[in-house]
Formats: structure tokens, C-alpha cells, sequence
């Protein structure tokens, strides 16, 4: 009786547009087993990012010196007033934006075209061991990569100034001219990254669907036609991405050009990162150092919302054209 009259009460308020009552639902231990995996990662978001930027920001508006014996004194924003006026500091960060266009360009474009060539070549012998050696430069670290490179460049023992003397070119010291010292910066940083873009670039090129790369062969269009109808719509957040990171990244250059070339000769190299290091560990100032940080922090929050934006732009661009 019970069972017959159940399906036919269900019946009834499903015929009178009324909703069947949701079965109640049993805490699920999948919602435990997240909270248990999400919660470490916020502790330890919380103790390495959080706190030490409120520390930082705090400790900016502060008068504080290691190589002074009195307690850090409460300035307000004079540190601030003081980076407004510091010439030397931002010719540094005109350099670091140079340098990060140039990077990003290069790596980018020959990114691509590596990561292009490995995508065609996936029946070629050999390629996982060429995929191997591609990927070393990002295995290793920026202090290993900076003194081989110095080694490399070296005018006495270096094997590049030996190979040039055996054509009759004249030694020259890369990493002390003036004219030399920051395209080979940027030389070696392209070299270190350019397998990372090489990698993000395969990565978005296997993001596109096959069913859409075939029916461009069938419609017989051409490698520009299908790159630009095709192939970028496809993976282009993959590589935005990738710029992204890069872009973040290079305001973080400092052991590479500071092992290779110490921000010399003079100040040709020293990138804003390099001269951050210099005001904290080596006139430790942190109160002044901790204003420069604040700045690089907001102006690497600004290049993300920036790539942010166009990529929503462009996305809602798309959907109201589709």
C-alpha cells in the first residue's frame, strides 16, 4: 500500500507543477578530503605571501637600517618622496622595461617557431632526445647558467673568443663592454627561456582541436590561414600565459646579470631587481628597499590586470561575434 501510494503522490505534484522534495543529502567525504587538501595550501599562501608582503609594506614607511644601532622610526612616506626622486633608480627601471619588451619579444617569436618545429616533427627519430636537450637551459639554475656563461664569454679562457681567434677575430670581453655587456644579458636570458615559450607553444599547439586542423586541410587553406583562424583562437590563452609569466619573471633577473656581469660596466646592465638587491643586502636599507619592493609588487599587478583585461576583451569580442 505504501509503496504504490509513493510513486503515485509523486505523480500527482509533478501533474499539479509542483516539484518533487530533493532526497536529503549525506555530507560527503569528497567535500572533507578537498577542505583536508586546501587548507595546508592556504596556510602556507598565508605564511609565505601574505605576511611577509604585510611586513614589507609596513616596514616602508619606516626609517630602518641594519648598520644603524637605533630602533626603526616611524617616517610616514618619506621613503616614497625619496624613490619620486631617485634619477639612478629609475633609469633602472627604464632598463628592466627594455629589457623586458626585447626578452619577451625574442623568446616568444623563436618559442613558437621551435615549439612550432617539434610539433611537426613528432614522427622524426631522435625527437625526445632532441625534446631533452631543448629543456636543459630550464633545468638549470640562473646561477649555474651565469657563470657558464661567464666562462664562456671569458677573453682569456673563453670558448667563444677561441673559436673567434681562429677565424682572425680579436678577443673581446662580453661582459665589460659597453656596448656588449647587454645584448649578451640578453642573449644568455633568451637562451635560459626560450625552451620555456618552446614548451608553452606545444602546449597550446595540442590544445587544438584535430577535427578543426583537418577540415582546414580539406578546405585546402594556407599554413598563414590556418595559423590565423585556427591554430591562435585555439591556443592563444595557453601563450598569453606564457607571456605573462615571462613578463613577471624578468622583474626578477637579478643572480644572472649580477654573476655575470655585476650590473657593469657601470650601470649598463643593473636591471631594477639588481638594484633592489644592492639597497637591502649590501647598504641594508631596508625601510627604503621595502618602498622600491611595494612599487615592483604594484607594477607587476598592473601588468597582469592589464593581460587580464585584453583577454577578456578579446574573448567577449569573440562570443558576441560567434
Amino acid at each position: 500500500m505504501s509503496s504504490s501510494s509513493a510513486p503515485s503522490s509523486v505523480a500527482s505534484r509533478l501533474e499539479e507543477g509542483i516539484p518533487a522534495p530533493a532526497p536529503p543529502r549525506a555530507k560527503s567525504k569528497k567535500t572533507w578530503w578537498s577542505w583536508g587538501l586546501l587548507v595546508p595550501v592556504l596556510v602556507f599562501f598565508i605564511l609565505m605571501n601574505v605576511i611577509p608582503t604585510i611586513w614589507m609594506l609596513g616596514l616602508s614607511f619606516y626609517n630602518y637600517t641594519l648598520t644603524s644601532s637605533g630602533d626603526p622610526r616611524f617616517i610616514g612616506i618619506d621613503n616614497y618622496t625619496q624613490l619620486a626622486g631617485a634619477g639612478p633608480l629609475w633609469l633602472s627601471l627604464g632598463r628592466t622595461f627594455t629589457f623586458m619588451v626585447l626578452a619577451v619579444a625574442i623568446q616568444t617569436v623563436l618559442g613558437a617557431v621551435v615549439g612550432y618545429l617539434f610539433w611537426k616533427s613528432n614522427k622524426v627519430p631522435g625527437r625526445r632526445l632532441a625534446l631533452t636537450l631543448l629543456f636543459t637551459p630550464m633545468i638549470l639554475t640562473p646561477l649555474s647558467s651565469g657563470l657558464f656563461w661567464r666562462l664562456m664569454l671569458d677573453p682569456v679562457f673563453g670558448v667563444i673568443n677561441y673559436f673567434g681567434e681562429l677565424i682572425g677575430l680579436e678577443k673581446i670581453d662580453f661582459t665589460t663592454d659597453a656596448t656588449l655587456a647587454f645584448p649578451a644579458v640578453l642573449v644568455v636570458d633568451s637562451w635560459m627561456w626560450i625552451p620555456f615559450m618552446a614548451l608553452m607553444t606545444l602546449a597550446a599547439l595540442g590544445s587544438v582541436p584535430k577535427a578543426e586542423l583537418e577540415a582546414a586541410q580539406v578546405d585546402n587553406l594556407s599554413f598563414w590561414q590556418r595559423l590565423v583562424h585556427v591554430i591562435i583562437p585555439a591556443g592563444k590563452f595557453i601563450i598569453i600565459l606564457g607571456i605573462l609569466l615571462r613578463t613577471i619573471d624578468v622583474f626578477k633577473t637579478m643572480d644572472l646579470v649580477y654573476l655575470m656581469t655585476n650590473g657593469g660596466p657601470g650601470d649598463r646592465t643593473e636591471l631594477i631587481a639588481v638594484a633592489l638587491y644592492r639597497l637591502a643586502f649590501k647598504s641594508f636599507n631596508l625601510g627604503y628597499s621595502s618602498a622600491l619592493a611595494v612599487l615592483l609588487l604594484f607594477i607587476a599587478i598592473a601588468l597582469t590586470s592589464i593581460y587580464l583585461f585584453v583577454l577578456n576583451l578579446r574573448s567577449r569580442r569573440e562570443a558576441e561575434n560567434a
